[in-house]
């Protein structure tokens, strides 16, 4: 293959982000209203705010998405892996949404570029979740059988589009020639599917967690949802609600602050009722509607090291009871990137104060948040009838091992590009 001819994984990548942003649109039509407030409120934040780029200049900014997908199995996320290495996007960070204030039965990882250049080139990130079929607080021993048994016969990804990722990864791109049709392939492969659902099996599901349902509902998956970056999420709620979209309750993740901005903040406007067909006990296919996807938007700060991740748990955990919140964020954290950086508390390049390296990674407790705001239903609590009381150890060795992956750990990234020197 000739160099010249040749597109880089990162060029494919912002290819692959494109296409699902196009798709996605056109199943989500408030996604383009998203969008187009997005790009309003970075413009006018740029104008405004002479620091506004400190994170990212704008035409990053704007063109940086994070998708979202669900996977039933560790076969099924080893073949996203797979998938996505085509597009130079790893699995980084383990994430338990069972262990949120609203539990969610899934585990998951992030699929995004790890180094510097790439994360320039393109940031493109994926959160994947997956469904935890063997914790019997949310699957009962029946249940957890019929589940992978119908998860067993279904197949997300043509073998052959597969192959040709793996040929991708390995050559480091594609002949440019190949990167349109291999792109579409990927694109389509997380388009909505239009296949009748079998209700009882839906409701079944739906009664352990609308998310398992979505999960194995139909023999493939889909994005769940896109979400761009805005500089100022604050402003961006404010209009969106201004134009009559419902948005969720509360911006998930840290107060607005006088001083950096620090990890993530995210919202959405709330899941729409999409139409979807449902195939009842005798065969009978009606139309019905459910209440999953919806528009996640998000603002990126500084990324924390682990004493300051252990500092914000405690101020997260304060905030969640009395008190005025720029006061306690106050009591926990300083307002200078120096004083940040002084302390030890956050990442900066070369340790210079002017250089914060943004955070590219999620919030297990926003997550849960953003699911629970946008779920039709709850999810079940307490033991599955005849579960054992016993918690299976999902953690990062055994999901690394279960997918056959590496899974690299974000502080240890993180700790790589704060070596470098600031550009």
């Amino acid at each position: 293959m000739s160099s010249t001819n040749k597109l880089a994984n990162w060029e494919l990548r912002a290819r692959f982000a494109a296409g699902l942003s196009a798709m996605y649109a056109g199943e989500v039509p408030a996604y383009s209203t998203l969008v187009d407030v997005t790009a309003e409120v970075n413009r006018g934040c740029v104008a405004a705010h002479s620091g506004a780029e400190r994170l990212g200049s704008l035409q990053r900014v704007t063109a940086e998405r994070h998708g979202a997908i669900r996977v039933g199995s560790p076969a099924e996320l080893a073949a996203v892996a797979d998938l996505f290495a085509a597009f130079g996007m790893f699995a980084v960070g383990f994430y338990d949404l069972r262990s949120a204030r609203s539990p969610i039965p899934v585990v998951s990882t992030a699929f995004r570029p790890i180094d510097a250049e790439e994360l320039a080139n393109n940031p493109f990130r994926v959160f994947n979740s997956m469904l935890a079929t063997g914790d019997s607080r949310f699957f009962d021993s029946g249940l957890r059988a019929r589940v992978l048994t119908f998860l067993g016969r279904r197949q997300l990804f043509d073998p052959a589009l597969l192959a040709q990722a793996r040929v991708i990864a390995a050559e480091g791109g594609c002949d440019a020639a190949q990167a349109p049709d291999f792109v579409a392939k990927a694109v389509a492969a997380f388009a909505l599917s239009r296949e009748p659902i079998d209700k009882a099996w839906y409701d079944e599901l739906s009664r352990v967690s609308a998310v398992a349902a979505d999960i194995a509902e139909v023999g493939s998956t889909h994005i769940n949802h896109l979400t761009p970056r805005v500089l100022d999420i604050d402003d961006l709620y404010a209009r969106m609600t201004g134009r009559g979209i419902t948005m969720i309750e509360a911006i998930q993740g840290p107060p607005r602050t006088v001083g950096p901005a620090v990890l993530l903040r995210q919202t959405s406007f709330r899941a729409l009722a999409e139409p979807r067909l449902f195939r009842g006990a005798d065969g009978t296919v009606t139309e019905g509607s459910l209440r999953v996807r919806f528009g996640e938007v998000e603002a990126r700060g500084v990324a924390l090291t682990r004493r300051g991740r252990e500092r914000y748990d405690a101020a997260m955990a304060r905030l969640a009871g009395a008190g005025d919140p720029a006061t306690i964020w106050s009591n926990h954290f300083p307002a200078t990137d120096a004083e940040m950086a002084a302390q030890g508390l956050a990442y900066y390049r070369g340790g210079d104060p002017s250089a914060p390296i943004v955070y590219e990674d999620f919030l297990p407790a926003s997550a849960a948040g953003i699911f629970r705001s946008n779920l039709d239903g709850d999810t079940r609590t307490g033991q599955a009838a005849g579960a054992v009381d016993s918690d299976p150890a999902y953690h990062v060795g055994w999901l690394a091992g279960a997918i056959d992956r590496d899974i690299y750990d974000p502080y240890s990234l993180y700790d790589a590009l704060a070596t470098e020197r600031a550009r």
